[in-house]
């Protein structure tokens, strides 16, 4: 009997988690499969990445669900709280985006 080693597929560096060997964000993956792709999908969404790396990622993040849950809302809030100089030059368009944001959100 052959044993497999398991493969790493995500890395944690410069404070986000990364899918090894490319510059895709597993937030990206993680929020893509949250809203419904199929990883099939995903794949074709980043050509980047194969289809054994989205699932590795898709499986990474469901190991570690609650952990990489509340880094996202971390990183949703650290965004949320930096100054938007859009309020104040395109008000008209920033409320089309926090409306755009929160229908998102609900779905």
């Amino acid at each position: 009997m052959t044993i497999v080693a398991t493969k790493p597929y995500v890395e944690f560096k410069k404070e986000g988690y990364w899918i090894i060997g490319t510059r895709i964000s597993l937030d990206s993956i993680v929020y893509a499969f949250r809203k419904g792709l199929l990883p099939e999908s995903i794949a074709q969404v980043y050509p980047l990445l194969d289809l054994e790396k989205v699932y590795g990622a898709i499986t990474f993040y469901l190991a570690n669900r609650s952990d990489i849950d509340a880094y996202l809302m971390a990183e949703e809030q650290a965004f949320d709280s930096l100054p938007q100089p859009l309020q104040i030059e395109a008000p008209a368009l920033h409320q089309k985006l926090i409306a755009a944001k929160k229908s998102v959100q609900q779905t």
